[in-house]
């Protein structure tokens, strides 16, 4: 449904968007993820043709964005990041307007003006202001008029921001909603959105794909790098080496260590082994009083500041040898 091939944008000697690739098969929503200035929002603005690429190519629903993107824009429904909306008009006399403009017959517009209110929970202000909405209620009417002509692809750049906690609930519930009738691409910098929506993942970090693939997946490929923690009262450098010496322990880190005497060290076992048992007992039998033992999953959290300071580290050494 959404295929990129080595997108690239360059503006003068800066490169936004490095050979970027990733592809979204149709009914799938995907988390396009990624730090302030990643290129997140080029990447987008590429995409539905508002900005032209450098190099690289796409396709939207089978169409491309260099030579057909009349085609490509009636493809989809783009939300962007500050919505752009007649402040003066009512709810229903907005989309109305936007109808117009995009050819809908008037059996058809009233249709789907009725069908987007309803979705999007507008019904109780479609004869209001838009200009006296919140702006919660401004970023459903944005989401409405992207799906008023029912494309095939949404794609939302940061759709929950600025919004109360409340409106982001709401949001996030709406938009999880629309997966399998819609493509959806959702551009955001914060993981829990992603977590709360999507089910696949892309990160883009210094213009380039950093990481991607199932939500799932990446999930279960953290949990190899799980650790167990044990806090106990004992020496920091004691406490370490006994708990290197329990079998199945590939290594140990200190996190922790204050004036009282309380230890926090984080396990690493080896493929297969649970050392939470053996690691307890050890620290039972010296004596040290043991405070708590827990199993903790490495989190995506983790993956994105790994995998995002990993490029800012391979930028660097790219701008030395350069």
């Amino acid at each position: 449904m959404i295929s990129v091939q080595q997108l690239t944008k360059v503006y003068g000697t800066t490169l936004a968007v490095d050979h970027v690739s990733f592809e979204v098969e149709k009914g799938q929503i995907v988390g396009f993820l990624g730090p302030n200035a990643a290129g997140k929002s080029t990447t987008m603005r590429m995409l539905t043709c508002y900005l032209a690429p450098t190099s690289g190519t796409a396709t939207i629903n089978g169409f491309d964005i260099f030579h057909q993107s009349q085609q490509v824009r009636q493809s989809l429904g783009y939300l962007p990041e500050s919505v752009p909306l007649y402040a003066e008009m009512r709810v229903d006399e907005y989309l109305e307007f936007r109808g117009k403009l995009r050819d809908l017959p008037a059996d058809q517009r009233k249709k789907r003006i009725d069908y987007v209110v309803e979705r999007c929970w507008l019904g109780t202000v479609r004869r209001k202001v838009i200009g006296h909405l919140s702006k919660g209620f401004r970023q459903r009417v944005g989401l409405a008029d992207a799906m008023l002509h029912n494309p095939a692809v949404l794609i939302l750049d940061e759709p929950t921001v600025g919004l109360d906690p409340n409106q982001i609930r709401e949001m996030r519930r709406l938009i999880k909603a629309l997966g399998g009738d819609h493509t959806v691409l959702l551009s955001t910098h914060i993981l829990p959105e992603v977590e709360a929506i999507c089910d696949h993942l892309v990160i883009i970090a210094g213009g380039r794909i950093v990481a991607k693939g199932a939500l799932d997946e990446l999930r279960e490929k953290r949990k190899i790098e799980a650790r167990v923690l044990v806090e106990c009262q004992g020496p920091a450098s004691d406490v370490k080496l006994a708990l290197e010496r329990v079998n199945g322990v590939a290594k140990v880190e200190l996190l922790e260590s204050d004036v009282k005497g309380v230890t926090l060290a984080a396990i690493k076992a080896k493929e297969g082994y649970d050392v939470r048992g053996e690691a307890a007992r050890t620290v039972i039998q010296r004596g040290w009083p043991l405070r708590e033992v827990k199993y903790e999953h490495a989190t995506l959290e983790e993956l994105f500041v790994q995998v995002t300071a990993n490029q800012a580290m391979a930028r660097v050494e790219e701008e030395k040898a350069a």
